[in-house]
């Protein structure tokens, strides 16, 4: 019935549309549309003269019964006045039909929600109950799901908290036998070089095994409290912290194990040279093989006690050149020269004291190029340096002092004494290798590794712990 009326009101409103539109176009068939200017629609003075004659005698007034001849403008205006009436009414027509009809459409509505709003407030009631109930099951499950996950996590957290235990106690005693270890050989360096530093070393003994011990009772501890809490919260808080803990102490590990081998000799080798002062009696010459070179290379490691403007590592000469190669420390940086002092590659703050650096030193005599190496990088290269050149074989190869000058009759405070003690190393040196050739980058690269055992490979030339090491002055081979 609703739907019924409303299409009514709708018949309607269209009906009145249309009976509005067809007569607004009767009303202006009448019209005749003109489009030029607007003066041109201007009355003429000829009939405005006839529509009020000014001189013409005043006429007797019509009688009733006489009609008036409307002009153009009578009738538009008329039509117009008609038009506008007839639209009010439509309008008002349309307005009265609209409110009867949704009058009716509302008390239709009332009687609807009167006879079956009963009905359907229980359906709903009904769904909301089924709803709740499917909300509080799924709930449960996801409860249930919840716990499970909890408790699995729980034992997972556990498990792995017992593995760390159990490897922090175990790298507790490789910790504890790898500082008796290096206590030992330290022991014998020092017995080899002498007595001096054995206490401070007594005095830090286990300290690292000590903050193990300590983390680890540390974190069975925090374990059983966790565990006693019963909160899965608390027990990844624990491990977070534990983790951190960890963490720190194999930093501090770390590095005390990277430092360590700086007190003793590093990439496995057995033997150092040991140069306690500057003096130009006190350094180490080596037997090297009588081979004419036009390409070598050059390394070892080095750990100065202190680096002065121009220390001495490496030195090989003869009567020709005194100096032809050398590796030398100026400061913090390094040098390695060919032919002289004149051609040489350097670099700044490569070094540092009571440290140990691995340096090598490589050329060609093809092109000249000649590089410089330090831990394993390539630091400093050039072109040029005594291209064309050949170095003699029957030269004298040092460690830690300039090449043979002529030392026969020279007083000790001579100009040349004392240039030589000025260039004078001190400290240690090890692992000096030299080949006739250029190595590759892999190669001086598997020279530099710290954690070697065979103190890197030997060279053809030189090689470290076969090569003859005659000891001058107060020179020390220790182990």
């Amino acid at each position: 019935m609703p739907l019924w009326r409303l299409l009514q009101a709708v018949v309607l409103l269209g009906w009145a549309t249309l009976a509005r539109a067809q007569g607004y176009e009767d009303d202006m068939e009448d019209i005749e549309p003109s489009y030029v200017h607007a003066y041109y629609n201007e009355i003429p003075d000829g009939e405005m003269r006839e529509a009020m004659p000014s001189s013409a005698p005043p006429t007797a007034a019509p009688s009733e019964c006489t009609s008036i001849e409307l002009s153009k403008w009578d009738k538009l205006f008329t039509m117009l006045e008609n038009s506008q009436m007839k639209e009010n009414m439509l309008l008002q027509y349309s307005d009265d039909i609209m409110k009867v009809e949704l009058q009716a459409l509302r008390s239709e509505m009332l009687q609807f929600v009167t006879r079956y709003g009963g009905s359907c407030a229980g359906a709903v009631e009904s769904a909301g109950r089924r709803t709740g109930a499917q909300l509080d099951l799924r709930l449960e499950q996801g409860m249930e799901l919840l716990r499970e996950s909890a408790g699995q996590q729980h034992a997972q957290h556990e498990a792995a908290l017992q593995q760390l235990l159990a490897a922090s106690r175990s790298q507790t005693g490789r910790l504890a036998k790898l500082e008796s270890a290096c206590l030992s050989g330290k022991a014998g360096g020092g017995a080899g070089a002498g007595s001096g530093g054995g206490g401070g070393a007594n005095d830090g003994k286990g300290f690292l095994s000590r903050h193990l011990m300590q983390a680890t009772a540390a974190a069975a501890a925090a374990v059983s409290t966790s565990t006693e809490a019963g909160g899965v919260g608390h027990l990844e808080q624990t491990l977070e912290r534990l983790t951190g803990e960890v963490r720190a102490l194999r930093e501090q590990m770390e590095r005390q194990l990277q430092a360590t081998p700086q007190n003793g000799l590093p990439a496995g080798c057995d033997s150092a040279v040991f140069i306690p002062m500057h003096s130009a009696e006190t350094y180490a010459q080596l037997e090297q093989k009588n081979v004419q070179m036009s390409a070598l290379t050059v390394c070892l490691w080095a750990r100065p006690t202190q680096a002065l403007n121009k220390t001495v590592l490496f030195s090989y000469g003869g009567a020709w050149n005194p100096v032809d190669v050398q590796l030398v420390l100026s400061g913090r940086g390094a040098l390695f020269t060919v032919g002289g002092e004149a051609h040489l590659v350097e670099a700044a703050g490569v070094v540092e004291e009571r440290r140990w650096t691995h340096l090598c030193g490589a050329w060609s005599s093809e092109q000249g190029l000649a590089s410089l190496w330090v831990d394993g990088r390539q630091v400093a290269s050039a072109p040029g340096v005594a291209e064309g050149n050949t170095i003699p074989g029957s030269g004298v190869l040092q460690l830690g002092q300039e090449g043979a000058r002529q030392r026969r009759g020279a007083r000790p405070l001579d100009s040349t004494a004392l240039a030589m003690t000025a260039a004078a190393f001190t400290g240690k040196i090890t692992g000096v290798n030299v080949w006739d050739r250029t190595l590759s980058q892999e190669e001086i690269s598997h020279q530099a590794k710290r954690s070697g055992s065979t103190c890197g490979s030997l060279g053809n030339v030189v090689a470290w712990g076969v090569t003859k090491i005659a000891l001058r002055g107060e020179a020390k081979l220790i182990y």
